[in-house]
């Protein structure tokens, strides 16, 4: 199986993936919001022994909404060294939740969960089991079961990983995986807390197609995604842009599209809707970012670097 690693233009590095973290909890609608504005407010907010009360939730819930906020880079770690336990909001955190000047603090906006899931989904460290389902696993329908066994295998060939995660580890971190996307099927039994679906599920990603000897079967959802906007596409295809191919003046439609880690493997896009979304690029940029079909060599050029900051508020306007 292909090792994880990113295809820059300069030499590829590798990766420490996590398995953990998340205490098997996706995160809830107000987790993320939770989490920003408390490290606001708070550097050390996750280490100190009230951070249930202020956060409202669970002891092991703090450390997952935690996970989530740095797996979604909405919130980092202080580098300036005052406060080793520290984080602070990331610019992308305070631009999206920070209250009454937020684009969207309350995620109603679709756009933000499309951006959220690109940036969980891109985060092979934090979110290796999600990261590598979007980006490796090519199946046409596959289970729990089968997603397991093919990432334990991938696990097992990576060298840099010093301290191999157990099979357990892997278990709960993909049952997590798929109740971050995918809807509950609540029992009579079921605590309530365990029954709330995540907001990753509205964007339909991952669909079960049936169920054979008593184990269900999923398919990711390929194609046209209707929440998923022009201007969001033009947000990721920079981010994709600056950080992998960063020296690039152009990128050709198959690294948009293939390349693990691209919007279109990411987004699960085929290859009609994503040649809708290119042809949109000039007009969102201000003719900055141009998409070309010369001879069949279908590719997308660029005067200078843009901002992701500057892109994502162009999403909300």
């Amino acid at each position: 199986m292909e090792n994880f690693l990113a295809e820059h233009t300069t030499p590829p590095y590798l990766v420490r993936p996590s398995f953990s973290g998340h205490q098997t909890f996706p995160f809830r609608y107000t987790w993320l919001k939770k989490g920003v504005d408390a490290v606001i407010e708070k550097s050390n907010v996750f280490a100190d022994d009230d951070a249930p009360v202020v956060l409202g939730v669970g002891k092991n819930m703090v450390s997952s909404i935690r996970h989530w906020c740095l797996a979604a880079n909405l919130i980092e770690k202080k580098e300036d060294g005052s406060d080793p336990r520290g984080f602070k909001a990331s610019d992308f955190g305070e631009a999206i939740f920070k209250d009454k000047k937020g684009f969207d603090p309350y995620l109603e906006n679709p756009s933000t969960l499309w951006w959220i899931h690109w940036k969980i989904a891109t985060n092979k460290d934090q979110a290796a089991t999600c990261s590598w389902a979007f980006n490796f696993l090519n199946y046409p329908e596959f289970t729990k079961k089968s997603l397991t066994k093919d990432l334990i295998y991938w696990i097992k060939q990576q060298k840099n990983i010093r301290k191999q995660p157990s099979e357990n580890t892997i278990q709960k971190d993909v049952n997590c995986f798929f109740r971050t996307y995918c809807l509950s099927h609540s029992s009579e039994t079921a605590i309530i807390e365990d029954t709330f679906d995540c907001p990753l599920v509205e964007l339909d990603l991952i669909r079960e197609v049936q169920v054979e000897q008593d184990e269900n079967r999923y398919q990711f959802n390929l194609g046209a995604k209707p929440s998923l906007t022009d201007s969001m596409l033009a947000l990721t295809i920079t981010a994709f842009w600056n950080d992998r191919f960063p020296n690039a003046n152009t990128l050709s439609f198959s690294k948009i599209m293939y390349s693990k880690l691209s919007p279109g493997q990411v987004f699960k896009l085929d290859e009609n809707t994503l040649v809708m979304h290119l042809e949109k690029l000039e007009s969102i940029t201000d003719g900055n970012i141009t998409y070309d079909d010369t001879a069949g060599l279908k590719q997308i050029s660029r005067r200078e670097k843009l901002d992701t900051l500057k892109l994502l508020k162009g999403v909300y306007e």
